[in-house]
């Protein structure tokens, strides 16, 4: 036991080797699909035969030297930046409003075309909304001292997201923070009362955008417009039909010739069933709902309450884009243009989705260090866990040491 002990301590805590492999056998399929579904679209627009599989490869190597920096840092190094990376994520969604290159109707992109802020956004207010719901204690049930402030902070950023345009992305921020308001100790009549009046800008966002008002009332009757705003959801569902149990088989499928708008990003889940069949969409689901088990496991695990709130926010933030993704691809919710985290095609989206990834195995690897400490003898005098103590209203459980 002692020759063990002291191995871990000249090598340091460990990785979440569990939490890696779902994540890297999302990345091998996403590159899998990639390579199926734009060999065609490369031919076709005359961009060369394999020119979009290089790049993703490209964009995941770039990922996962940012992952493993991002482990490498103890993770209460973002809370002491997490100002200037929100002032800085600020000033890029404020540039790219007027600097930016506008690419399918919106301003969403700098450095022509290569960096979204929007998706950098995401990972940055999850930094700092961490930061500061772990610094409010109980004060964060006060409506003046937790929800108000709250909501302006979200609001700021959500707000400057909505005038790219880009509402899904900003929703999925909303319902991050929000989550992790509630991990935190917030009201749960707060959030409920929030929710229902910050309906009636969402309708309105809605019902003032033509794009937005077709793809909502096309999702209740898309026989209406069956090759307008209805398209996408109509094809996505006819190639998991084509698909059945264990598909046509890896590159057979017929749906990404032309048919599905977006198969190598937004649409990729539906090229997935049609070549994989619901065998294959079954296996994506597992490895998303054990990256959700592992990313719980790791908040619950964490040594402060900065490190929990931050570890669920990423899990959240993963596990919701991965969830309305298949959701519009199933036709549950109306079409909206968010990619499957590590399996669509694109570098913004993949590098943030890894970073977070990093900050996982961060937090992980803190509470490593102090079941290590803890093994050696160093915090004999603080078995009582005060350490970091937890606030009491805090919803994620202190972590049982055996």
């Amino acid at each position: 036991m002692s020759v063990q002990r002291n191995r871990q301590a000249q090598t340091g805590p460990k990785y979440d080797y569990l939490l890696m492999m779902a994540v890297a056998g999302l990345l091998i399929i996403g590159l899998m699909m990639i390579f199926s579904t734009t060999t065609f679209r490369g031919v076709r627009f005359d961009l060369g035969e394999h020119r979009f599989f290089p790049k993703q490869l490209a964009f995941v190597g770039a990922g996962l030297l940012v992952m493993f920096g991002m482990a490498r840092i103890p993770y209460h190094f973002w809370q002491k930046v997490s100002i200037p990376i929100l002032l800085a994520t600020l000033g890029l969604l404020a540039a790219v409003l007027v600097i930016g290159d506008e690419k399918f109707g919106g301003m969403r992109w700098l450095a022509e075309g290569s960096i979204q802020p929007s998706e950098a956004a995401r990972l940055a207010i999850i930094i700092y909304i961490a930061h500061w719901l772990s610094s409010k204690g109980a004060r964060i049930r006060e409506v003046t001292y937790g929800l108000v402030p709250f909501a302006v902070i979200l609001g700021l950023v959500a707000g400057l997201i909505i005038l790219q345009p880009n509402l899904s992305i900003a929703l999925l921020i909303v319902l991050t923070s929000v989550a992790m308001f509630f991990i935190a100790g917030g009201s749960t009549r707060q959030i409920i009362v929030s929710g229902v009046l910050s309906c009636v800008p969402l309708v309105l966002l809605i019902m003032y955008s033509d794009y937005r008002r077709q793809r909502f009332f096309g999702f209740f009757s898309p026989e209406d417009d069956p090759y307008g705003s209805a398209s996408h959801m109509l094809q996505s569902k006819i190639a998991l039909g084509l698909g059945g149990l264990i598909g046509k088989g890896p590159g057979n499928g017929t749906q990404k010739f032309g048919y599905l708008p977006t198969p190598h990003t937004d649409s990729i889940l539906a090229v997935l069933g049609e070549e994989w069949g619901l065998v294959g969409c079954l296996v994506v689901v597992g490895l998303f709902a054990f990256l959700a088990y592992r990313g719980f496991r790791v908040a619950m695990q964490a040594p402060d309450v900065y490190g929990a709130v931050l570890a669920s926010g990423v899990t959240c933030s993963l596990i919701f884009q991965a969830l309305v993704n298949m959701a519009v691809v199933t036709a549950l919710v109306p079409t909206t243009g968010v990619p499957l985290p590590f399996v669509s095609y694109g570098g913004s989206s993949l590098i943030t989705s890894l970073a977070g990834v990093g900050l996982l195995l961060a937090v992980s690897r803190g509470s490593a260090a102090v079941e290590t400490e803890r093994a050696r003898g160093e915090l004999a005098d603080r078995e009582t866990h005060d350490f970091g103590r937890r606030d009491s209203r805090t919803r994620i459980p202190r972590p049982v040491r055996n």
